[in-house]
Parts: C-alpha cells; structure tokens; sequence
C-alpha cells in the first residue's frame, strides 16, 4: 500500500486544492497522512470538515519539514506501507499522476521515483532532475542535456527533492529516516536521497508524470526576491534559507569526495555568499 505524507503548516487553500486533486486521481489505492505541524489558520478545521480519509497528525510549531516527515513515514510504515510518497502541498496531481508514478514504481520496486516537475500555468518544467559533478562543482540538469525528442520516460539521477517522490519501505529499513537533527528543513531530501543512492538504490525522474507545482510559493523564494541585508542573512543562516551554509556544510562534508572537497566548499560558498544579490 501507497501512503502519502504531506507535511503543512498554514496555508489551508494549498492544502485543500492538492487534496482536491488527489481525490480526483485515476487510480485510487492509497492513502494520505498530513502532518499539520500547528497551523493557525483554519487548517485543522477544513481537513476534519472536508477530508475525513485524510489521517492527520499534529504537530505544536517546532516540527519544520524534516521532523513532519518523519513523523508521518513511521506512522506509514506502522500501518503497514511498502511505499511512501513524500509531497508538499503546493502542488497539484493531475488526473493520472499516482497511476503513473505506481506504475513506474513497480516495473522498479527497490528505485526511488521521482516527479517531473512543471509549474502551474505555463507548463514550462521547473525541476526535470540532476546529477551531482563533485569535480568541477556543478550539477548537471537533465533538461539541459536531454534532446527533446527524450524528454519522457525515466531518467537516473544522483539525488531528488521530496516534491513528489515514491520510496520503497526497504531504503528506510537501510539507511533510516531523514536527518530531522541535522538538517531540520532544507537539505533533508537531497542529503537523504544522495545517501539512497550511495546505498544502492537507483533514482529515476518520471517525465511521464508531471506534477504541477507553483515554484515562487517557497520560502526561499520569498527572501530571494526581497534583496535586503536581513533577508540575505536568513538566506544563508536562517532555517527557512535555500542558501543555508551551514546546510550546504553538513551535506558537503558527508558526501564529497575527500580529492574534491576544498575546491566544491570554496565554490559553493562563493556562490551562496554572491548568488543571491545576482539571480
């Protein structure tokens, strides 16, 4: 069985409209866990009015999106998961999307799958997957190497957001769960997938399955754009900043090859430390 976690906190309209389009999927042999980690704006009261399948949990503010996670893994894995999806709730399943995602998951039980990313609206694709290039500090995106006649199918990849990914139940019985301790919010998913990986499981990109996303409604978004000294500091410091170092750190430190690390630190600080004021 199939349980989906969805970690939220506030945000309720997000959190119906992916409901909204999980219930409408083709394929129907799932369950869903949101993890609501105490939201104060209604969440608590739309889910127990409007879903009652939804199993919820409940949080009380300190949770942040890798202790939600887990929080619903375990309890998925309690009642018996031999699969779970990890999914935000700013996104949207068109009709098929658990159909095609299962479909792949069980042509490659051990394999971690992952969505093909497209923004809400313009269909342009946001995230089609990467691989990390330790030796000359870059990860090579697949939509920028793949023809477009090849822009379906499945792809291997070194690492995956959370963002709509399947993960057989043996990868957590191998290498645990998410480092809620070490990287409570961001980082969590690429350090945990990378590790998969070095464990040997494979990770594919689905392009069959896109799933609709809405790229600006991230945190990290939101500082990015605002370009001011305080909100660069959360940027690189904060726990809601996509260019945490201390994040970036911890991950490197793990996974880089001894041969490459001075050299992917350096560069990766540069960029964190100068990327914000260009992008």
């Amino acid at each position: 069985m199939l349980y989906i976690v969805i970690p939220v906190f506030n945000r309720k309209e997000f959190t119906k409209e992916c409901l909204l389009s999980l219930q409408q999927q083709s394929r129907k042999d799932f369950k869903t866990i949101i993890v609501d980690d105490g939201s104060t704006d209604g969440t608590a009261e739309m889910l127990a009015d409007e879903f009652p399948e939804v199993l919820v949990m409940k949080g009380h503010g300190d949770l942040w999106w890798t202790a939600s996670i887990n929080m619903g893994i375990r309890e998925a894995l309690r009642l018996g998961a031999d699969r779970v999806m990890t999914l935000n709730n700013d996104t949207l399943a068109p009709t098929q999307w658990i159909e095609k995602m299962m479909k792949a998951s069980e042509e490659l039980p051990s394999a971690l799958i992952g969505a093909l990313n497209v923004e809400n609206g313009s269909g342009k694709i946001h995230y089609g997957g990467e691989k990390i290039n330790w030796n000359v500090y870059t990860n090579t995106k697949l939509i920028d190497e793949l023809p477009t006649d090849q822009l379906q199918g499945l792809h291997l990849v070194t690492h995956f957001p959370g963002r709509g990914l399947i993960i057989p139940k043996e990868v957590f019985d191998k290498v645990g769960l998410f480092d809620q301790e070490g990287l409570p919010h961001y980082y969590a998913d690429y350090e945990f997938t990378y590790r998969a990986n070095a464990a040997g499981f494979k990770i594919y990109c689905n392009y069959d399955a896109p799933l609709l996303t809405y790229p600006e409604a991230s945190g990290d978004q939101a500082l990015r754009k605002r370009k001011t000294f305080s909100a660069y500091w959360d940027h690189l410091f904060g726990i809601r900043g996509g260019g945490n170092l201390r994040n970036f750190t911890r991950f490197t430190l793990r996974h880089c090859p001894k041969k490459y690390l001075p050299r992917y630190i350096v560069e990766g600080y540069s960029r964190r430390l100068l990327g914000y004021w260009i992008s």
